[in-house]
């Protein structure tokens, strides 16, 4: 390399062995070393006592505790002490840097380490170039100590003097340098002088260009804390100005602003209690200090108390013939949800009617009636329901859904105290809504759930009793706030899963499922003519013929409400759209084709119309958060040893069911035709087909005893004979829950027979006439009539 000197002489000499940790020592630099471990201790004494001279290595992993050859980088330095100080168990050591040295081999190490080393001749380059580079170098390590770099005085008059070699700045600035260990190390083993020099060069510069960056933001941090002051000192003149010409009360406000405070709360309409705390709390901002933060608390608070509609109201005329008719014209179906909703904007009409009354009586007047609750499976339009009835009482309209919260401060607010605290969505929704009496719909409130935060569920009894949420409170607001205006509507899917307390505050109207006939109306008259809308179709005059749009609810879809028929119908018309955007010939009345070319293959079959009777198979009803289901209950038997066997997981209280349905085919024997002792040496294998979903509830019974008997008795069970009810060891068939929602689900399956319990008759009067004409109904009280209707045979009775 150009410039470089090699020396013919190699010189090698034994000496002691010190190993450092995060640190790297160069030579013609002076450096302050601590050792603590024995051997470093015992080094650097006996050399202190006889020539001085050490050799340094810097350790590869600084946890190593005894380090030998391998633990150590191959290239060091060779040192001398100049100054020596001991302390308990400590040496402080003072060394100057000599010649880099090359570790060859330990020879001894014990008591310390003693190794064999080689010096590394130094490269005395005298080249223009190596001079440049380490004129450059100076100007730059001068820049860094003029931005603020740390440095020894010594140090730095002996490198910015000019009298010192390229190989000597090299060093100096490099041991000067904050880089890593490794890197330091790095630049040590560096061979060549213009090569160390410009990499000593690179490391500075990032240093120095890291130093203006901090230099640049100190000064514009102390340029914006200086204009602060100086603003703060203008606007201290400025009230004082102000005080002196009675513009002003004293304090944080501007004149202006406080006008404005003062006409807001005087325009806000509050209670009197209300009213006096606005005022207090402007008061409190008036005499709090620019500097305060609190002061941008109160006035967030001061705003939210200023923009609640206190005595902001709807008109409460209500029309009945007018909401009747935008319930009709919004919905299909549902008649009893329809009545009950009416009876209730009745008694609202009744009560807003009232005028000459005591003060208690107009208390009570202005109370609103119960708590509607809408509980349905998906899709029967329990939100969308919510709006025509604010649309049919001229109120504005707020939906908050629940779903998922756990944090009863999501209802009630946060206290002030708190950071970014908020008044909880109650109050959110009423300020959001500007009236004191909107239509205020609490969604899914089924899916509230509870933490370590609270009960979210508790915290609505309180808005949601009648008797109690005329002065509601919020932890926020702190001030009662009148909640008896606003008609609250909850929805969810599963009555079971709303605490008692709040569920005995509401009262529930059911939304069962459609009928495949009330389908069918609600997509011609609502479904279809809105998704022509949407797609931009309706111009082209497409219309969806009966038999094809039977076939999409027959054969594209099950479920109980309509979301799954609306999106089969839009994508329908997607392709449709394609076919008029790209110009071609598209059908203007859809049929049955039509529709299993767009949608493919048919996605349902039915249940029931499709299979056979079978020995140890029954059809039994159910109800889930999706609406009514039917359920097949399999039975097997095999050889054993009496178990009874029960999957597709089934609840406690199924199971309970099935091993009441063995013990009563146990006791029972005699009539059904089997020996005494039979469940001694057969075990029973009750299943329940789609095991990923959890079954619970007792209305099983009659469908697993049927199934148990029939795979006893080898007689077939008729497929299109359906059953719910819950059975006792004695027979007796119990009544059951969920009437409605079970039976539309077997008429959309294809049974032509359900059984039910005798005391369930009392509930026939909700299910729809269609379904009434098409399905044939059988009450009994015991299982013995029920295993006469659902079995193909009689049993056989033994003697």
């Amino acid at each position: 390399m150009e410039g470089e000197k090699i020396e013919d002489t190699i010189v090698t000499r034994q000496i002691p062995i010190v190993a450092i940790r995060g640190s790297v020592v160069f030579p013609y630099t002076d450096a302050v070393l601590s050792f603590g471990r024995k051997k470093s201790v015992e080094a650097v004494n006996a050399a202190f006592q006889q020539d001085r001279i050490v050799a340094i290595f810097t350790q590869k992993d600084p946890k190593t505790a005894d380090p030998g050859k391998e633990d150590l980088y191959e290239l060091g330095t060779i040192a001398t002490i100049t100054q020596m100080m001991s302390t308990e168990g400590e040496i402080h050591a003072v060394v100057k840097g000599q010649v880099r040295a090359k570790l060859l081999e330990i020879i001894s190490t014990d008591p310390y380490l003693i190794g064999r080393v080689e010096e590394v001749a130094p490269d005395l380059d005298k080249s223009e170039e190596a001079a440049a580079l380490s004129n450059k170098l100076v100007d730059l390590f001068k820049k860094s100590v003029n931005l603020g770099k740390q440095a020894e005085i010594m140090t730095v008059m002996r490198l910015v003097s000019g009298n010192i070699e390229p190989i000597e700045v090299a060093d100096q600035v490099a041991s000067l340098l904050e880089v890593k260990t490794l890197e330091k190390q790095q630049l040590l083993e560096t061979h060549g002088l213009k090569l160390r020099l410009n990499k000593v060069h690179e490391y500075l510069s990032k240093e120095v260009n890291i130093l203006e960056l901090e230099k640049t933001i100190s000064s514009k941090t102390q340029k914006r804390f200086e204009d602060q002051m100086r603003k703060a000192m203008l606007r201290e003149k400025k009230k004082t100005i102000e005080e002196e010409l009675g513009e002003i009360e004293e304090g944080d406000l501007s004149g202006e602003e406080l006008k404005e405070y003062k006409k807001k709360i005087k325009d806000a309409g509050m209670p009197k209690e209300v009213h006096e705390k606005a005022e207090k709390e402007l008061k409190r901002l008036t005499q709090m200090s620019p500097n305060n933060p609190e002061g941008g608390y109160i006035r967030n608070y001061l705003d939210w108390l200023c923009d609640m509609p206190w005595s902001k109201s709807s008109p409460n005329d209500v029309s009945i013939k007018h909401a009747a008719k935008v319930l009709e014209n919004d919905h299909y179906g549902i008649k009893k949800a329809k009545e009950r909703i009416l009876e209730y904007l009745s008694v609202m009409k009744i009560k807003g009617k009232k005028s000459q009354k005591s003060k208690k009586d107009e208390k009570e007047s202005q109370q609103m009636p119960t708590i509607l609750c809408f509980i349905g499976p998906p899709g029967v339009g329990k939100t969308s329901i919510g709006k025509s009835i604010a649309r049919s009482l001229g109120r504005k309209f707020v939906r908050v859904s629940l779903g998922g919260i756990r944090d009863e401060a999501e209802i009630r607010g946060h206290r002030r105290t708190y950071v970014g605290a908020l008044p909880g969505r109650v109050i959110q929704g009423i300020k959001n809504a500007g009236t004191n009496n909107p239509v205020f719909m609490l969604d899914e409130i089924d899916k509230l759930g509870v933490d370590f935060r609270g009960d979210p569920s508790s915290a609505l009894l309180e808005a949601l009793d009648p008797e109690q949420n005329k002065e509601f409170s919020d932890h926020y607001l702190e001030a009662p706030f009148d909640l008896s205006q606003v008609m609250f509507i909850c929805t969810g899917n599963v009555l079971e899963n709303i605490p008692g307390p709040l569920r005995d505050r509401m009262e529930v109207i059911s939304f069962p499922g459609y009928t495949q006939d009330e389908k069918f109306n609600i997509a011609e008259k609502f479904l279809w003519p809105k998704q022509l809308r949407v797609h931009g179709l309706e111009n082209k005059k497409i219309k969806l013929s009966s038999g094809a749009l039977t076939e999409v609810i027959e054969h594209y879809t099950r479920e109980a409400g309509v979301r799954n028929l609306e999106r089969n119908l839009a994508s329908s018309l997607r392709k449709i759209a394609r076919l008029v955007a790209e110009g071609k010939k598209f059908p203007t009345t859809i049929k049955e084709d039509d529709i299993r070319k767009f949608l493919g293959p048919r996605k349902v079959s039915s249940m029931i119309a499709e299979k056979s009777d079978e020995i140890g198979l029954s059809t039994g009803l159910a109800v889930t958060a999706a609406g009514g289901e039917i359920l097949f209950i399999e039975v097997a038997l095999m050889p054993g040893k009496g178990r009874l066997m029960l999957t597709g997981q089934l609840g406690d209280v199924m199971k309970e069911s099935a091993q009441a349905a063995f013990t009563w085919a146990r006791s029972h024997w005699k009539q059904l035709g089997l020996k005494e002792n039979f469940g001694r040496n057969l075990d029973v294998h009750i299943h329940v087909p789609e095991g990923a979903v959890p079954k619970d509830g007792p209305s099983a019974g009659i469908a697993i005893s049927t199934a148990l008997v029939s795979a006893l008795t080898k007689i077939p069970v008729k497929r299109y004979v359906g059953m719910t009810g819950e059975v006792t060891l004695r027979g007796r068939v119990m009544e059951i829950g969920g009437v409605k929602e079970k039976v539309i689900a077997g008429h959309r399956a294809g049974l032509k027979t359900i059984i039910l319990p005798a005391d369930n008759e009392k509930d026939m009067e909700d299910v729809p006439d269609k379904v009434k004409k098409e399905i044939k109904f059988l009450f009994f009280n015991r299982l013995d009539d029920v295993l006469a209707t659902a079995l193909k045979k009689p049993l056989p009775i033994s003697g």
